[in-house]
């Protein structure tokens, strides 16, 4: 146990709190100490009744079984993988990311009727990291191999074949995509930063020396176009709570 617990007090801050909090509302929703029905996103019950904690817990909570189990590997994996690379010594820049992508899915879910959102929160930042380490061989299912750069379609494609799903994988990677265009390949290719990380994140999580290992950096900003020179820069329905379990990635050669 003493074991377990240096290992929890070991993975950076906002993948420990994410992991933790993802461990403790399943679990008491299956002990009964809480009914799942209070956890789950209801976009009438939000702005009717004020039920403000839904969209929150909608993150955390799921169904145990395999597939939630995978999710709090990818979690502990790809989450851990990215505040400890990229967001090393940052980290109000990466809960800038996370709220990014947390405000991004609830707007869609409104439209979509999704009850759960671990998924698709999942895959958001699952797939910064991978836009991040695309030419990283990962490992999958029976032993295949393939670029990092390609996990996320290879999830969504296993939960619409095998499990009649895939909508939950759909919304993770656009709003995946859309956090890492606008903030990583927009201004590396010459266009504005549109992206800011507000102040008061900054004075509650400053940045600090040190940390973790480097792999996985964001792409180097190209210069700004001078003026006048060049172009211009430039998804309904519940799908329920059981599904298709995905499997492990993971990357080749790591310890």
């Amino acid at each position: 146990m003493s074991e377990i617990a240096d290992w929890f007090k070991n993975l950076p801050t906002f993948t420990r709190y994410w992991f933790g909090i993802s461990i403790v509302i399943p679990v008491a929703c299956r002990f009964h100490l809480i009914a799942p029905y209070w956890m789950v996103f209801d976009y009438g019950l939000v702005f009717k009744n004020l039920e403000i904690w839904r969209p929150f817990t909608a993150v955390f909570f799921y169904p145990m079984g395999i597939h939630y189990l995978i999710n709090l590997y990818f979690i502990c994996s790809y989450s851990s993988r990215l505040e400890t690379s990229t967001y090393s010594g940052r980290p109000a820049d990466y809960l800038f990311m996370l709220l990014f992508n947390f405000v991004c899915i609830v707007f869609v879910a409104v439209f979509t009727n999704l009850q759960l959102l671990m998924d698709a929160m999942i895959l958001s930042v699952l797939y910064v990291w991978c836009q991040l380490n695309k030419e990283q061989i990962v490992s999958f299912w029976f032993g295949t191999r393939f670029k990092a750069g390609y996990f996320p379609w290879v999830l969504f494609a296993i939960s619409l074949v095998m499990s009649g799903g895939g909508l939950h994988e759909l919304i993770g990677i656009l709003v995946g995509h859309l956090y890492y265009f606008l903030n990583f390949q927009y201004p590396q290719e010459g266009g504005r930063q549109l992206l800011y990380v507000p102040n008061f994140l900054y004075k509650y999580f400053p940045n600090h020396s040190g940390g973790f290992g480097s792999f996985g950096q964001a792409p180097q900003r190209r210069p700004a176009r001078p003026q006048g020179d060049g172009d211009a820069s430039s998804q309904s329905g519940n799908t329920g709570w059981f599904r298709h379990n995905w499997g492990t990635g993971h990357v080749l050669g790591r310890q």
